[in-house]
């Protein structure tokens, strides 16, 4: 792996760190605190190529790349996590479309979501299911030319936006099923919020299939074959969740610097004494492993390699150091980082999202010791 970014790759970085500096950061609290999804926000990622980068011009995207769609993900995701889960989130159907979608399907459902027209989610998790994809109740049955389906699931993120939906149902032989799934559909219903700690303004909701018909032309693959659609799509997920952590935990240690060198105690900046440096360098030195490891994985996509297994290392190791840098620079900031008028409150609640979202790390560790022992 060559660990110099190319000039392309630069670009962009610059790029998605001005439009997060400029367009999301100042908004950051405000979304967090009203909870409200950022629909103009959501949009402008779109407007900007960002929702394309990893996938061929021919299907609406770039070609830039996996290693360019982590680089622009992280900036974003430094300004706010929220913000840029959108991003990450909307490339699990995407991916989805992009390694199991007919030429027709890849037309018709990718293009819209590469070239930022449209907005894709997934729903996969219910009440019983956790990360357990055997205990998926949602059913599918054949009916005319096309499908029905009927379900209920919890926690589907960007539901007030997403327009196409990456919907998991079991099959009339009990095997799972993937299919695109038009949100507008009559049967597709919105129902409660969750209101979870972090990651607030995501629009996460309970959503109720109630007779949804589906053309058959959304089934995605074969019959039978969701489970490896979901394993091949959520790893792009797992890389996003990856970057994210890595972002909201250089977004803490950046505010740690910043206050530690303004801040005076014993009549000098805090930042001179040995127990803050300490508390520094520390954080760096995570974050900075993480971020390789998180690197290390995007271009192994790019190389056309399988990275179920190296998505799950990324993302178990990253949301710890997530949760542990943000958790530092709360030692750091001291009663001030506790405060909600600072980032830093706002930054640890989203960092234990990426330890609990898109499978949690007892699932990384479940899937990392499976590769091991094989």
């Amino acid at each position: 792996m060559d660990f110099n970014l190319n000039e392309q790759q630069r670009m962009l970085q610059r790029a998605a760190k001005d439009f997060a500096v400029r367009s999301i950061k100042p908004r950051a609290a405000e979304i967090d605190a009203s909870g409200q999804f950022p629909f103009k926000l959501a949009k402008e990622i779109g407007k900007r190529g960002y929702q394309g980068l990893p996938y061929p011009t021919e299907y609406g995207g770039s070609g830039a790349g996996y290693l360019s769609y982590a680089l622009a993900l992280e900036q974003l995701c430094q300004a706010s996590m929220t913000v840029g889960a959108i991003m990450a989130i909307n490339t699990v159907p995407e991916e989805a479309l992009f390694r199991f979608g007919n030429e027709e399907q890849k037309k018709r459902l990718l293009s819209p979501l590469a070239r930022g027209e449209k907005l894709g989610g997934i729903a996969f998790t219910e009440a019983e299911t956790g990360s357990d994809p055997k205990a998926i109740t949602t059913a599918s049955k054949k009916s005319g030319d096309g499908y029905i389906i009927n379900g209920q699931k919890q926690f589907v993120a960007l539901a007030p936006a997403a327009n196409l939906a990456l919907v998991f149902a079991r099959g009339e032989g009990k095997r799972l099923n993937a299919f695109i799934v038009d949100t507008s559909s009559q049967g597709y219903n919105l129902r409660e919020p969750c209101q979870t700690m972090g990651l607030k303004g995501l629009g996460t909701s309970v959503v109720y299939l109630d007779d949804v018909r589906v053309p058959k032309e959304n089934l995605l693959g074969e019959e039978g074959q969701g489970f490896d659609i979901l394993r091949e799509a959520i790893s792009l997920g797992r890389l996003g969740a990856a970057v994210e952590g890595v972002a909201v935990a250089q977004a803490a240690l950046d505010v740690a610097i910043d206050y530690a060198k303004q801040r005076k105690a014993m009549g000098r900046a805090m930042a001179k004494l040995p127990t803050i440096q300490w508390h520094l360098a520390e954080m760096v030195s995570r974050v900075e492993a993480a971020r390789l490891l998180v690197y290390r994985t995007a271009f192994a996509r790019d190389q056309g390699q399988d990275i179920k297994y190296e998505s799950s290392l990324a993302k178990l190791f990253a949301s710890r150091i997530a949760v542990e840098v943000t958790g530092m620079a709360m030692q750091v900031g001291g009663s001030y980082g506790t405060m909600t008028t600072m980032p830093l409150e706002r930054l640890y609640r989203d960092a234990k999202m990426t330890e609990i979202y898109v499978g949690i790390s007892e699932i990384q560790r479940n899937i990392i010791a499976e590769r091991l022992i094989e």
